[in-house]
């Protein structure tokens, strides 16, 4: 089978062919680093992690990079705002940082290069372009003479009489740098120095780069002239992946990356996500359970947290170019989904001491059931599917949550014992593939957080069979026990129970 991926550059689907057979270098560009990251934040480093456990599985050897922008007017505000220093608010913030995407199990990068930390690279950068004839100097300034690149808009597709001007990603008044532009879309590869502002020694004064030049310099740095992918949020496909590509491809001749890969946004009940509209949510509200449907919460009730991995599951669930939306609905399928998974994954530390296994010493080649690696194989090389992948997954952990549930209730199973560590380990190996982990040692004493699907299912059957039989008060009975546990039951008029948690 061949990986296919849809390529932001060209518009179209076609095979992955990296530039060195065997190995993929990819560039992933990071947070401002001024505030705490947001679910914005989560699904896009959750689908890039995604991608880059996928192309490991695949046998690939990748390099992934992923910069920290540390210099900018909001990281200046915030320093400002609590009587600190651009220092010590970034740090603080990527600390942050990896404390949540710790929680949501994506990996660390091979490299985290930071804008202060790639001043010269920026700086020969802009030379180079200011040598070829494509920047100029204007009061201490350095900008991008965006009408000498002749491919400038092919990314974003826009005609350059169309775009705005103001692309620089500084905050300054338009009259001032009218005055300094020769091109109203002309953008800013340097700034000269404001008073009170951190600032570098240049040959065109002290001053500090702009936010496009900084990722240039931070890819060719630290991947070369010419990488395989990059990646980042949709929002970025102009002015910033627009401006990098006119800036490097300038520079070098060569193109910056042959794959360009960009998800898409997350909405909060059909809204664009703003503190403005007061639906702004955290990663940390959302693990700690401080949101309550379009907004988080201040003082009021709270909702119940949100595990790490049912929320990386509600980002698996849609395809990465899809837009999804944030509900308190879409978060309990997510919650459910993610309790059934888990119920599957732990039933080789749950049961399979009474099943004569040795979990530690299973063969794990020879436990792969094929058919289900090659029909995961086959949606995750379809632009990364991952909802169809996870199909795959469900179909596992069901049929090894209702395998546990047999176990319980009748001492043995009803698939041959022998076909059970497969389908398990099978089961394990592609949820690590989508960094779906869980660790039994926390949960394998309490039966993942309460009853299991299997035994809902049996105690509404028994539930239906009281009530079939006219026995109403052992039919409340269990539904009391079921609403004890967490379960809510709905009853529909054909006759049959549907049941959620929560």
């Amino acid at each position: 089978m061949t990986l296919t991926l849809y390529n932001s550059l060209t518009r179209r689907e076609s095979p992955f062919e990296p530039l060195e057979p065997g190995k993929v270098r990819m560039y992933c560009c990071g947070v401002t680093v001024y505030d705490y990251c947001h679910v914005g934040h989560a699904r896009a480093y959750i689908v890039w992690d995604m991608v880059r456990r996928y192309l490991m599985w695949r046998g690939y050897d990748v390099r992934y990079v992923q910069n920290f922008t540390d210099i900018d007017d909001k990281i200046l505000d915030r320093a400002r705002e609590t009587n600190s220093t651009m220092e010590a608010v970034a740090q603080r913030f990527i600390d942050e940082y990896f404390a949540d995407m710790d929680k949501l199990n994506i990996l660390r990068a091979d490299e985290y290069p930071r804008a202060t930390h790639t001043m010269d690279g920026i700086k020969r950068l802009i030379h180079e372009l200011e040598n070829k004839g494509y920047a100029y100097a204007s009061g201490g300034d350095v900008y991008y003479n965006v009408r000498q690149f002749a491919d400038y808009g092919k990314l974003s597709g826009r005609k350059l009489e169309e775009m705005q001007a103001g692309a620089s990603g500084r905050l300054e008044t338009a009259e001032i740098e009218a005055q300094k532009k020769q091109d109203s879309s002309d953008f800013a590869l340097w700034k000269s120095a404001k008073p009170g502002e951190p600032a570098w020694d240049s040959s065109w004064g002290k001053g500090r780069p702009g936010w496009h030049i900084e990722c240039s310099a931070m890819v060719r740095d630290c991947l070369g002239e010419t990488i395989d992918i990059h990646c980042g949020g949709s929002d970025l496909i102009f002015p910033h992946h627009e401006n990098e590509i006119a800036q490097s491809e300038a520079a070098t001749g060569k193109s910056l990356a042959n794959y360009w890969m960009h998800n898409a946004f997350v909405t909060v009940n059909g809204k664009k996500m703003s503190k403005s509209l007061h639906n702004f949510i955290t990663i940390r509200d959302l693990l700690e359970g401080n949101w309550s449907g379009d907004t988080a919460l201040e003082g009021s009730e709270k909702s119940k947290a949100v595990e790490p991995m049912a929320v990386r599951l509600f980002v698996l669930m849609a395809q990465y170019r899809s837009q999804i939306d944030f509900t308190e609905e879409a978060i309990a399928s997510a919650k459910n989904g993610w309790h059934t998974l888990k119920e599957g994954l732990l039933f080789g530390s749950q049961h399979g001491s009474k099943l004569g296994w040795d979990v530690d010493k299973i063969d794990k080649l020879a436990g792969e059931d094929n058919k289900s690696v090659q029909q995961f194989q086959a949606a995750m090389d379809n632009d990364f599917n991952t909802p169809a992948a996870l199909t795959v997954l469900f179909e596992l952990a069901k049929e090894l949550g209702k395998e546990g549930n047999v176990l319980v209730h009748q001492g043995k199973t009803e698939t041959a014992p022998d076909l059970l560590p497969q389908k398990w380990l099978t089961l394990v190996s592609l949820a690590e593939v989508l960094g779906l982990e869980v660790q039994p040692e926390s949960d394998s004493n309490d039966a993942v957080g309460g009853l299991s699907d299997g035994e809902i299912e049996v105690m509404i059957q028994q539930r239906k069979d009281a009530r079939k039989a006219k026995n109403f008060a052992e039919g409340d009975r269990i539904r009391n026990e079921l609403k004890d546990n967490g379960i809510t039951l709905i009853d529909q008029k054909d006759g049959t129970t549907i049941w959620h948690r929560g």
